[in-house]
C-alpha cells in the first residue's frame, strides 16, 4: 500500500484549456463595494480634470444595455438634426457645413458625440477653431481626461488646459474659456465640471457584471461538470501525468483507458438543472436601474412587455428627457458658439396621446348615456 497524505491531494489545470475567460478567472471589480459609499467632498473647486475616464469609457464597452441606453439616448437628441433660426439661416448654415471636426465628422456627429461623452463622463470638450475675424472654422472634439478646468475662488471657469498625448506629451497648452467648447452636463452646486452618469451607476454595473459570470458559470457546469478522481497513489510526477491526460481526454472529447486498480473511483460534480436560484428577474432588475438613471424606458431598447398605454407613458417620460437635454445642447451651442440653432424630436407621440385622452372622454359620455 503506498503511503497516501491528504496533501497529496491536488487540482487541475482545465482553466487553462478553454475556461479562462469565465468568472472563475476574472475580476469584475470596477469599482470597491456596491454597498459602500464615501462622503463627495465639497463642491468647491479651482481645478478639475477627469482622471477616470477610461474606466467609464471601459464600462461602456463591458456593459452592453448601459452602453445601447447611452447611444439611443444620444440618437434621440440629435433626432433628425438641426434646423437653423431663419433670421440666420444662410451665413449660419455655412459655418455648420464647413465643420468637420477630425475631419471625419459633420456638425450633427460632433453633437452625437458630445451627447454620449458628456453622458458617459460629465464633459464635453471641443477645440473652438475660429479664424482671423473671429469665424467659426472647426469644433475639434478632444479627450476629456487631457483636459483641466480652472477655476477662481469664486467658482467662475478662467480657462482650461489640455495635456498632449503620446509621442507629443509635453507642456499642457492653455486655453481662454472663448477657445473651449466645454459641455458640463448636470452640475451640483457651484461645481465647475459636469456629473458622470457611469460614477452613479458603478454598484449596478458591477453588480450586472457579476452576475453575467456567476450564470456563465452555471451554464457552462451544464455542459462540461467537474470531476474528483480518487487514484492509488501519492506520487507527484505520476499525478501531474494522469492530471494532464485527463484535461486532453475532456478538451478532446476523447475516451480515457485507465490500468485497473490505479484509481478507486471518480465523481463527477455538475449543476443539475433548476438546483440554483432563476437569474431572469435579478437581471431584468439591474436592467431596468440601468436604463432608469436616464429616464430610458425598455421599450426604448427594444425589450421589455408592457401595456400598449403603459408603453405611451414611459415615452413621454423619455421625451421630456431628451427634450431636456434638446434644451441644454440648443442654449450652450447658442452661448458658446453663437449659432442658433432646433434639434427635432425623432417622434412626438404627445398629439397621439391628446387624440386618445379625446376618444376615451367620448366613450365615457357614451358609457354613461347609456347607462341612463
Amino acid at each position: 500500500m503506498p503511503n497516501t497524505k491528504i496533501s497529496s491531494a491536488d487540482y487541475t489545470d482545465f482553466s487553462s484549456k478553454d475556461y479562462a475567460d469565465t468568472a472563475a478567472a476574472q475580476s469584475s471589480t470596477i469599482y470597491k463595494s456596491s454597498y459602500d459609499w464615501d462622503a463627495a467632498g465639497s463642491t468647491s473647486e479651482t481645478s478639475f480634470q477627469n482622471t477616470n475616464w477610461e474606466v467609464q469609457h471601459g464600462a461602456y464597452l463591458a456593459v452592453s444595455e448601459f452602453a445601447g441606453m447611452i447611444d439611443r439616448k444620444a440618437q434621440y437628441v440629435v433626432g433628425k438634426g438641426y434646423k437653423i433660426n431663419k433670421l440666420f439661416k444662410g451665413k449660419q448654415k455655412d459655418i455648420l457645413d464647413r465643420i468637420r471636426g477630425n475631419g471625419l465628422d459633420t456638425f450633427n456627429m460632433i453633437m452625437y458625440n458630445a451627447v454620449r461623452v458628456y453622458t458617459l463622463g460629465g464633459d464635453f470638450f471641443a477645440e473652438q477653431i475660429r479664424n482671423k475675424r473671429g469665424e467659426l472654422r472647426n469644433l475639434k472634439p478632444l479627450n476629456p481626461s487631457t483636459v483641466k478646468v480652472l477655476g477662481n475662488k469664486q467658482g467662475i471657469v478662467t480657462g482650461y488646459l489640455v495635456y498632449p498625448q503620446g509621442e507629443l506629451a509635453g507642456k499642457p497648452v492653455p486655453f481662454k474659456p472663448e477657445e473651449m467648447f466645454h459641455l458640463a452636463y448636470n452640475r451640483m452646486a457651484d461645481q465647475i465640471h459636469g456629473q458622470s452618469v457611469t460614477d452613479k451607476l458603478a454598484p449596478i454595473i458591477r453588480m450586472r457584471r457579476e452576475a453575467m459570470k456567476d450564470i456563465q458559470v452555471v451554464f457552462h457546469r451544464y455542459v462540461k461538470p467537474l470531476w474528483i478522481f480518487a487514484v492509488d497513489t501519492d506520487d507527484t510526477s505520476e499525478i501531474t501525468a494522469f492530471k494532464g491526460k485527463i484535461d486532453k481526454t475532456i478538451e478532446k472529447a476523447e475516451n480515457l483507458v485507465i490500468p485497473k486498480g490505479t484509481v478507486d473511483k471518480f465523481t463527477s460534480l455538475s449543476i443539475p438543472q433548476f438546483s440554483t436560484l432563476d437569474p431572469l428577474p435579478w437581471l431584468n432588475l439591474l436592467q431596468g436601474e440601468l436604463l432608469k438613471a436616464e429616464g430610458c424606458p425598455g421599450i426604448v431598447m427594444g425589450s421589455g412587455q408592457t401595456k400598449e398605454s403603459e408603453s405611451k407613458m414611459l415615452y413621454l417620460g423619455w421625451q421630456q428627457v431628451i427634450e431636456f437635454n434638446q434644451m441644454f445642447l440648443q442654449e450652450q451651442i447658442k452661448a458658446q458658439l453663437g449659432i442658433d440653432i432646433k434639434f427635432e424630436f425623432p417622434a412626438n407621440i404627445a398629439p397621439e396621446l391628446s387624440q386618445d385622452t379625446k376618444k376615451d372622454g367620448k366613450l365615457n359620455k357614451t358609457t354613461e348615456a347609456m347607462d341612463k
